[in-house]
């Protein structure tokens, strides 16, 4: 886990609460289609002991964010979480406009096209709102699912759409991984800005993984400086790069506008 109580200055932050901090680093150890983790997972994860995890998971469960099983040793979310995650999502000012847009462009020629709109986290985007594709082969998006920010079209779009200093910020958590972690970003960045200054949208051809194709656009909130990335992809024996850049992209780069209010 990342020393987050470190603030910019090198100095130790008087006002990060360590304890919170790792309570909901367990709660983030979950992964897609994981239903259940043990403390030597969550140990692993986090690195921090096992005895440590062991009064997290208690207190989560007294909490009603975790559910324990005496009988396989193994934690699983509550209720309590999808509760904390279900307000935030009614407290997402473009969530309803976003289904109705996502919805149209899904809803286009090719039935394989699947929409999502996402929101980075450290160095992740999370996906907020879905339309899957109206195949039985399609992309796995759910909300909640998380893809890496760099690689990915979405998370390029969103990096495009960051003011500097909040670009920056992102920059330095990926410094505090690693070197070569923050030289890949600022190195995937700079192609996708490029690629976005000249196209109006971003692409992911095989990039975060060989078998998608997609291009995206950041959202602006109407209420928040938040920046979202917005969408379109498939599996790419079926979604083809000349068809999205030219049937989608301009229905994606519409929607996307009806979604924000751009920022001076």
């Amino acid at each position: 886990m990342d020393d987050l109580s470190i603030d910019e200055h090198g100095e130790k932050d008087r006002n990060f609460v360590t304890a919170l901090a790792r309570g909901l680093e367990l709660l983030r150890c979950f992964r897609d289609a994981e239903l259940t983790l043990t403390n030597s997972d969550f140990s692993e994860r986090t690195g921090l002991p096992k005895a440590t995890i062991s009064r997290l998971t208690h207190t989560l469960c007294a909490l009603d964010y975790l559910i324990a099983d005496a009988n396989t040793g193994t934690y699983r979310l509550s209720a309590g979480v999808l509760h904390l995650g279900f307000s935030v999502l009614s407290s997402i000012d473009i969530y309803d406009l976003a289904q109705k847009e996502m919805e149209r462009l899904r809803d286009g020629p090719n039935s394989y096209i699947t929409v999502a709109l996402g929101e980075q986290h450290n160095l992740e985007v999370v996906y907020v709102a879905t339309c899957t594709s109206r195949e039985g082969v399609a992309l796995v998006a759910r909300i909640g699912s998380r893809l890496p920010l760099f690689p990915s079209a979405i998370g390029q779009a969103i990096l495009v759409g960051m003011h500097d200093d909040a670009r920056e910020a992102v920059f330095e958590i990926a410094g505090r991984e690693s070197a070569e972690r923050e030289r890949e970003g600022r190195a995937l960045f700079a192609d996708a800005k490029s690629v976005y200054e000249n196209k109006g949208y971003c692409t992911g051809y095989g990039i975060w993984r060989k078998d998608v194709n997609g291009i995206a656009v950041p959202v602006f909130s109407m209420n928040s400086p938040n920046v979202y990335g917005l969408n379109v992809g498939g599996p790419s024996f079926r979604v083809k790069p000349k068809q999205l850049e030219a049937v989608y992209a301009p229905r994606l780069i519409q929607a996307a506008q009806a979604m924000s209010i751009q920022r001076s």
